[in-house]
């Protein structure tokens, strides 16, 4: 499953973060991350999804 999430967070990801915390802090910071660069979101989505089992 947590290839699909990282794959997930690839293409959207704010959306592979969510499946993975739901509306936690960490949701809204990839939010602003993603807006800021589309790539610190990504490093921060892949981040959160590998690090939260």
């Amino acid at each position: 499953m947590d290839i699909i999430r990282i794959i997930i967070a690839i293409l959207l990801p704010p959306l592979g973060v969510f499946l993975q915390v739901g509306f936690a802090g960490a949701f809204w910071l990839n939010i602003l991350l993603t807006l800021l660069g589309y790539i610190p979101g990504i490093i921060h989505a892949i981040y959160i999804i590998v690090s939260r089992k």
